[in-house]
């Protein structure tokens, strides 16, 4: 029981929220949830549109600093807007304006999980702590997956190679990474891919890039492996090589390359978040068809899994399995619709996270290990 401490709650992860306030032995603390009816909203407000949950956090903020509270601490466990945390053209930086809405509101303090993009703190002019769910899924592989030791943990592209090789220390595991090459056109029209795409000729396979770039790869004492390579070089059939062509919403065409060796070998593939999971299922049909990879796991923090996306996971042959943590509130029915979806529970991690802070202790233990 935290004394003299009051936890509120709003709409969006309401069982988050009951798991988190049982652990700490802490009932939630009333709140009527209200919207009126010219669309205003108030403290009583209850909606699943993130904007709503948004304005009902600032204004329940507000609502506490008015109230004299002594210190205010928002636990944010999917910080909403986080794509948008560098500007592209003429747009707004929008996670940067969320954070300035928080701090106007009042809050003292900030906990969240797995932020998109590490700068992302500096954005916040109040404290923030970044938890990890890093330990938690660790704990989860090695619990859950025969044969873990085997196992290679896989990002879908070079931008998540830091989180890929954090997991793969944690379980002492070799990584690997997925390299995507946009087609760019060619003479009479025609698509020319450039590096990652092996051409096809009489003799060796390899062209002077992939060389240059196999050169940086030891010097880093990495090994870039291309599963049957050898077996392109014998019939000039590029397609039999690890290399697949794949097309986005709009038509333009991608080559993708492993990096690394799985062969026969359980795969991790990993990222911060699952929303439209087109880039994931590339990447698992990939590994499967093309590098020979035994199973894969999509293993995310946030399962944001918009639109249809646990049906296509679930209708794809490729992938074993999908796990995501709690962080983000999936409905009962997407749950139903997808046998390979598994949650993890991090409710603990953000409760002892709220325990130190309230009695002024050091939550860095949380971020190597399991509460």
């Amino acid at each position: 029981m935290l004394r003299n401490t009051k936890i509120l709650a709003g709409s969006s992860h309401p069982e988050l929220a009951n798991l988190v306030s049982k652990r700490l032995a802490t009932p939630l603390a009333d709140t009527k949830l209200k919207k009126f009816s010219n669309k205003e909203t108030s403290v009583e407000i209850g909606s699943e549109d993130m904007n709503d949950n948004i304005i009902e956090l600032c204004i329940m903020i507000q609502a506490a600093r008015i109230g004299s509270a002594k210190r205010i601490t928002a636990v944010l466990p999917y910080f909403p807007y986080c794509k948008q945390s560098k500007r592209k053209g003429r747009t707004c930086i929008t996670a940067k304006l969320v954070a300035n809405m928080l701090a106007v509101a009042g809050v003292d303090h900030i906990i969240t999980m797995d932020l998109h993009a590490s700068q992302m703190q500096g954005f916040f002019q109040r404290p923030v702590d970044n938890l990890y769910a890093e330990p938690s899924i660790a704990k989860w592989i090695t619990q859950n997956v025969p044969n873990w030791q085997e196992g290679v943990v896989v990002s879908k592209n070079a931008g998540g190679a830091k989180r890929v090789t954090s997991l793969a220390d944690a379980l002492r595991l070799d990584f690997a990474l997925i390299h995507k090459d946009r087609a760019r056109a060619g003479p009479q029209g025609h698509n020319r891919p450039y590096s990652g795409m092996p051409k096809a000729s009489n003799g060796s396979v390899r062209t002077e890039d992939e060389e240059d770039s196999v050169a940086e790869v030891e010097e880093d004492i990495m090994m870039a492996s291309i599963s049957s390579l050898n077996e392109a070089g014998m019939n000039g059939d590029v397609m039999n090589a690890a290399v697949s062509v794949v097309a986005n919403t709009e038509g333009e065409e991608s080559t993708i390359t492993l990096v690394g060796d799985v062969k026969d070998k359980p795969v991790f593939l990993t990222d911060d978040m699952v929303d439209n999971c087109g880039t994931f299922l590339d990447a698992a049909e990939h590994l499967v068809k093309k590098c020979g990879a035994a199973k894969v796991y999509i293993i995310a923090t946030h399962g944001v899994l918009s639109g249809d996306s646990v049906d296509k996971i679930q209708n794809c042959d490729s992938v074993y399995k999908l796990v995501v943590t709690n962080t983000f509130p999936i409905p009962k029915e997407k749950l139903d619709r997808c046998s390979k979806l598994e949650v993890i529970d991090v409710s603990s991690t953000l409760a002892e996270a709220i325990r130190r802070t309230h009695n002024g202790e050091s939550v860095s233990y949380l971020f190597n290990h399991v509460n």
